[in-house]
């Protein structure tokens, strides 16, 4: 599976955001607080969801499953005007990114980029935020369900 190298531009994004790890996983807490909301953010750019995650500098040095990272569930907007109460505003920064198209629910996709095709690619792990654009083709819970993987990359020197 290759991914395709896209350059992203800024995105402006507002949501909800949690603390969690991989052993206190409250991502279904954090959507199910999100979604019977977001229509009343306004200026949206489109009806397609992003799953944003941000880790400490060195949250990939070592596999800890307590580990804790900032999860955000969002909508890019055109502007940051009239936030909905209980909500933030969150800027994606640009730069070089893996982009994987995922097909279902499995998550051994992540273990292949990070076991696999990063250490085998011309690429390093950039320290910006890796997310998950849920366009019309996702369907939470089903094993057709499709996804792209963000995951932030810079050229090995």
């Amino acid at each position: 599976m290759n991914p395709r190298i896209e350059v992203l531009s800024e995105k402006k994004l507002i949501g909800k955001r949690l603390q969690m790890s991989l052993v206190n996983n409250k991502t279904s807490e954090l959507w199910q607080s999100f979604m019977p909301r977001r229509n009343e953010i306004l200026y949206s750019k489109s009806s397609d969801l992003l799953a944003v995650q941000v880790y400490d500098i060195a949250y990939f040095d070592a596999f800890k499953p307590n580990a804790n990272f900032e999860k955000w569930a969002t909508l890019e907007v055109t502007r940051f005007e009239n936030i909905p109460p209980e909500m933030e505003s969150f800027i994606l920064t640009g730069g070089l990114y893996a982009v994987f198209e995922h097909k279902g629910q499995s998550t051994a996709i992540f273990d292949y980029i990070f076991t696999n095709w990063i250490p085998n690619s011309k690429y390093n792990l950039d320290h910006r935020p890796h997310f998950e654009i849920l366009g019309a083709k996702y369907k939470k819970g089903d094993p057709n369900s499709e996804e792209e993987i963000w995951i932030p990359i810079k050229e090995k020197l």
